[in-house]
């Protein structure tokens, strides 16, 4: 396993990967059928300024010597991708199973990040703190961390000289059973890719091969302690007082900057980012590094600065009719309802959400759910807009459309105008140009697809 060759190094994931191999002294090719689409420059462009060659994905990689002694695949590449016709009988290797090996050969202390929502930005925090720390962590994100971008990186892998390396477990494919950790945080659990029982199962599997330590938030703990080892440590949050909290937020003051988490203990921290979320999210990380046997006051003046990731909240701008415009990634329902509370804490004006899927799966499994906390969220006057979900290729069914969904909250909402389907892009920014004021957000949603980001931007142009 000397010369790898990822199919698909263009994904989030699979970049960040790719990346964290080269820097360890593996050869890396990779293939990727956008790799020529303007949107993805912001992860092609670093892995070809590390010195990855990346072809397109039509097997061509395969008449170059020297040949790939392992193809690197993660679950959405289809069974028939040219560059798996053209291997022949080259090894495969799943994604995860990488993973655990770049895990090991690192030497490190592993701390994984997993749960349903918000594992890319703790990922992020977390590894920014322990680089205020000066612990010069080393990181594997499933997003692009502003503060580590660099010509070289594109914001998803850091080459840190430290013990700790942080990575995102993922759980969309119930991949992250295939190693362990030192150390995990669960942060949720959620409805995306499983329901909630089968979800809370993979989660108490998953706690079976952490080694030292876990943190978990309340909710959490309630779904798996039954399966949580006995012998390992494990400290729990929760946004209240509660008996079995290990430590709690006694306060929350919802502010557009500078909202204050006030920690059972007597701590005060003012936070870097607005919403709930973001002060959950704190308190999880404090743990973790208590756990890590940082000091306390440390730990708070770490905390207070983070630079974000990319589509993570990211102010786009402000349109001519005086609308600010953001760009954010929330794809599940829990997602987008956080996403939405957190503007809805910026404003009194009328909220304007653009959603577009990252599936045609995804979006069948979320759409009640997804209905549900929308209809209790949305006030007259705001407008929750659907695209047709997002294709990127292969199979697929092309069922439900937004057409389709759209059709079925109309007959079940109390307040249909409020949502709303439309053909394209053009279409959403003739609407919100005409109906869209001074005061206003809008915010643009949807994951996989980058060009969503110029899409937020061009709004504003």
């Amino acid at each position: 396993m000397k010369n790898l060759h990822f199919i698909g190094i263009g994904g989030i994931g699979m970049s960040s990967l790719a990346a964290a191999a080269f820097d360890m002294g593996f050869t890396v090719s990779g293939s990727d059928r956008g790799a020529e689409r303007p949107e993805n420059r912001h992860i092609i462009q670093p892995l070809k300024s590390q010195g990855i060659s990346i072809y397109p994905q039509d097997g061509s990689r395969f008449s170059v010597l020297p040949l790939p002694d392992t193809i690197v695949y993660s679950t959405a590449i289809e069974a028939d991708n040219p560059d798996f016709a053209a291997a022949g009988g080259i090894k495969r290797m799943h994604r995860s199973e990488l993973l655990g090996k770049l895990l090991e050969y690192s030497g490190k202390e592993s701390i994984a990040v997993t749960g349903s929502c918000g594992k890319s930005t703790v990922c992020g925090y977390l590894s920014e703190a322990l680089d205020n720390l000066n612990a010069d962590p080393a990181m594997l994100s499933g997003a692009l961390s502003k503060k580590f971008k660099s010509e070289k990186f594109a914001g998803n892998y850091r080459s840190g000289k430290g013990k700790y390396l942080v990575f995102e477990a993922d759980e969309s494919d119930k991949s992250l059973l295939n190693y362990g950790a030192d150390y995990a945080m669960i942060l949720n659990i959620g409805t995306d890719h499983y329901d909630k029982k089968e979800l809370s199962e993979m989660f108490g599997a998953f706690l079976k091969q952490i080694r030292k330590g876990a943190v978990l938030t309340l909710e959490v703990y309630e779904a798996v302690k039954n399966a949580i080892p006995e012998t390992l440590p494990v400290l729990i949050a929760a946004d209240t007082a509660t008996p079995r909290a290990t430590e709690y937020i006694s306060s929350y003051n919802a502010a557009p900057a500078g909202a204050v988490a006030g920690f059972s203990g007597g701590s005060k921290l003012a936070l870097p980012k607005p919403g709930r979320h973001m002060a959950i999210n704190a308190l999880t990380i404090k743990l973790m590094l208590q756990m890590l046997n940082f000091a306390g006051d440390d730990i708070i003046e770490a905390l207070g600065s983070f630079e974000g990731v990319w589509r993570r909240d990211d102010y786009a701008g402000t349109m001519t009719n005086g609308a600010k415009v953001f760009d954010d990634y929330a794809h599940n329902p829990e997602k987008i309802l956080s996403c939405l509370s957190g503007m809805r804490e910026r404003t009194a004006g009328a909220l304007f959400a653009v959603f577009q899927p990252h599936g045609y799966k995804p979006f069948g499994f979320m759409e009640n759910q997804l209905f549900e906390y929308m209809e209790e969220f949305l006030k007259p006057e705001d407008r929750f807009i659907l695209l047709e979900p997002f294709y990127a290729g292969g199979t697929s069914s092309f069922s439900p459309s937004a057409v389709e969904i759209h059709a079925k909250w109309q007959k079940s909402s109390r307040a249909p105008e409020r949502f709303i389907t439309l053909p394209d892009r053009e279409a959403v920014k003739e609407f919100l140009n005409k109906n869209a004021h001074n005061g206003d957000i809008v915010t643009i949603m949807g994951a996989r697809d980058n060009s969503l980001s110029d899409f937020a931007a061009a709004l504003c142009s």
